[in-house]
């Protein structure tokens, strides 16, 4: 008996000094490390380094902070984004009016013509048909340049910046001037964005039922929105109800949208994509001299606009490292 007690200290004794030493190992491992800034991984690793990604960086650090004096409030963190142009590709035309040309071909040669032939292919088609539809064409749609679907023509340093922006509390939306039914169908899964936070240019519906007696809703050629220009703060008003503390565009139809968001209180983030890169993607303006466009054009007195009120112009030739995910 008094072997076994000799024994059973041994081992208390062993464990004990075991415990210690790695107590010891661990403290002393801390110690080294103290006043090491903690590796995070790279947020934005398709930007490169520069003051568009050095302004989204320190912006989101200072409205995260709770000791800043610029921290915003969870609730208030509303982001807001273009999306032809800003977060996909809309040359040489806008996707959706692809759709639109495929859908009812015809000689179109006005923005009015393009309209009426829109109300006339969409007046009376139930919405699920609709959606339908656009599912089938995002599916076996290709764009002409890279032969590719345009749910992969998505800019992977804006997919980034969503992501980034999410991860900091921030709620994003799509703030559109293309169809807002288009839009909500693959939003969420191209963008992470759900269909109850995009704003679009939106048409009426009428309520009805079915031969068997089910509700369903019919598109109306009415229209209810008029989603650019000065309809995109509108839009946010109606559909958001709080004013946005950063915004992103590409073109004079996001300009109002950006004076609203910088016009308010506290920090604000306004930035507008340039198309500058011909080679990897599009290169129009016609700001700096670029090429002229109908298709989200970038003016010089927009350029000149943002330079006054202090909104970030970011270069694609300069300010990113890739353009799309399937560049090596």
């Amino acid at each position: 008996m008094a072997t076994l007690c000799r024994s059973r200290r041994w081992f208390l004794l062993l464990l004990g000094g075991l415990l210690a030493a790695v107590l010891l190992a661990t403290a002393a491992a801390m110690a080294a490390g103290a006043g090491a800034p903690a590796r995070t991984a790279d947020p934005l690793p398709s930007w490169n380094p520069g003051a568009a990604r050095d302004g989204i960086l320190r912006f989101v650090r200072q409205t995260t902070d709770p000791a800043s004096p610029r921290f915003v409030p969870p609730a208030e963190r509303i982001a807001t984004f273009d999306q032809d142009g800003t977060l996909w590709v809309e040359q040489p035309v806008y996707p959706q009016v692809r759709f639109i040309l495929e859908k009812v071909p015809g000689a179109v040669t006005t923005r009015q013509e393009l309209e009426r032939l829109a109300a006339t292919a969409l007046s009376g088609m139930p919405l699920d048909t609709f959606k339908a539809d656009v599912r089938q064409w995002l599916a076996t749609a290709r764009h002409p340049r890279w032969q590719r679907p345009y749910t992969e023509l998505t800019y992977q340093p804006m997919q980034e910046l969503l992501g980034y922006l999410r991860a900091n509390a921030y709620k994003t939306y799509i703030v559109t001037g293309g169809g807002q039914d288009f839009v909500r169908v693959y939003a969420e899964e191209v963008y992470g964005i759900p269909p109850e936070q995009v704003i679009g240019s939106a048409g009426a519906t009428r309520y009805g039922y079915d031969s068997s007696g089910r509700p369903f809703l019919t598109k109306e050629p009415r229209l209810l929105l008029n989603d650019n220009d000065a309809g995109k703060p509108e839009g946010i008003q109606l559909m958001i109800g709080r004013r946005p503390i950063a915004a992103f565009g590409n073109s004079t139809g996001d300009r109002q949208m950006l004076e609203y968001t910088k016009a308010g209180e506290g920090p604000r983030l306004a930035m507008l994509v340039l198309h500058d890169d011909a080679r990897r993607e599009y290169a129009y303006g016609p700001a700096l001299g670029l090429p002229d466009t109908k298709v989200g054009p970038f003016t010089q007195g927009l350029h000149d606009e943002a330079g006054r009120q202090g909104w970030i112009v970011i270069s694609m030739k300069n300010d990113w490292k890739r353009i799309f995910a399937f560049e090596r």
